[in-house]
């Protein structure tokens, strides 16, 4: 289940990191979500031995897939239903 939270962070770091997102074909939200994950799946005393780059390197030379599903439309879901009922 999904809980909005609001954070406030530089609007460059904004910028850049809606800009990654949007090249990687995932949402600011589930990048965030994901780094947050790894951040917290272990006991890392600071920032400092969280292996970030580890990770961006995974990003960048495919390792890592997002599958990114299309939201339905209102017609495709009608057509759907209907179908489903003949």
């Amino acid at each position: 289940m999904d809980t909005k939270l609001t954070l406030s962070f530089n609007q460059d770091v904004v910028a850049r990191a809606k800009k990654y997102a949007a090249e990687n074909n995932i949402s600011l939200s589930r990048l965030i979500e994901h780094l947050l994950t790894q951040v917290t799946a272990k006991e890392y005393k600071s920032l400092e031995d969280f292996p970030i780059s580890d990770w961006v390197s995974m990003v960048a030379e495919g390792e890592v897939e997002y599958k990114k599903t299309p939201k339905p439309n209102r017609k495709n879901s009608k057509n759907e239903f209907f179908s489903s009922k003949k």
